[in-house]
């Protein structure tokens, strides 16, 4: 699979991997290595230049959006509401979803208490792009939309790099609830997302250069272990030497 932004200009070339049903690929790699853009390529958020991206066998360019996109949940790392209510905005991806079902998707993400705490609870308007919420609100609110959407595929950009400890714990903890049991492609930012997937996969300059778990990519002493050592060893030192 090859992707270019400019014409004769490739910012991914011979990508080729596959994730069974229910696994958990973590993508890797140094800001503009092509993580963001490998992943955007799988809800067709880009079409590739060459190549295909299937989903059970189908090429993802003869479904219909509308199908495509039932069958996939995103959760970015910077995610976008509607100057609408709560209610409104998780039931963005189910709308037939009852009061029931949107109470019990932000139970499960950590965010009905909150919610809850405000004026007008699940009927406040949230502003443009969410501009009422603060950064770790506006992702707890993103990953209920995708609990009570109930995909099988899920994209995640899962940064947390910008929330106090608590919110981070909060957020993690529905992570974990959101990512069971699902097909899950994540740009990971943590060391917790890397040592849970089944695969990781090490991207450079538009390529994937390793693949492997995290035990095995640290033995081969490359271009992994030395982004582990640049941006997850200090996150807990101990988990590595486990590894």
């Amino acid at each position: 699979m090859t992707f270019s932004y400019i014409k004769d200009t490739p910012a991914l070339r011979d990508i080729s991997f596959e994730v069974p049903s229910g696994q958990f690929a973590a993508l890797v790699g140094h800001s503009g290595a092509g993580k963001t853009t490998t992943a955007y390529l799988i809800p067709r958020l880009y079409d590739v230049g060459s190549g295909r991206i299937t989903v059970d066998g189908h090429d993802i360019r003869d479904l219909t959006l509308d199908s495509l996109g039932a069958a996939i949940g995103m959760v970015n790392q910077e995610p976008f509401l509607f100057h609408d209510t709560i209610r409104m905005n998780l039931r963005y991806g189910l709308p037939e979803a009852t009061d029931a079902e949107v109470e019990r998707a932000a139970r499960a993400a950590n965010i009905h208490e909150f919610i809850a705490s405000l004026p007008f609870g699940y009927d406040t308007i949230v502003g443009e792009r969410g501009y009422r919420l603060s950064g770790g609100e506006k992702q707890r609110v993103a990953i209920a939309r995708a609990l009570l959407k109930d995909p099988a595929i899920l994209i995640l950009d899962e940064a947390t790099s910008s929330v106090d400890s608590q919110t981070e714990r909060a957020i993690q903890d529905a992570l974990e609830r959101l990512t069971r049991g699902r097909t899950v492609v994540a740009i990971a930012h943590r060391l917790s997302t890397i040592l849970a997937a089944d695969v990781i996969l090490v991207f450079d300059h538009g390529r994937i250069v390793e693949r492997g778990r995290h035990a095995e990519l640290l033995a081969l002493g490359g271009v992994y272990a030395s982004l582990y050592r640049q941006q997850f060893a200090e996150e807990s030192p101990g988990v590595a030497a486990g590894g």
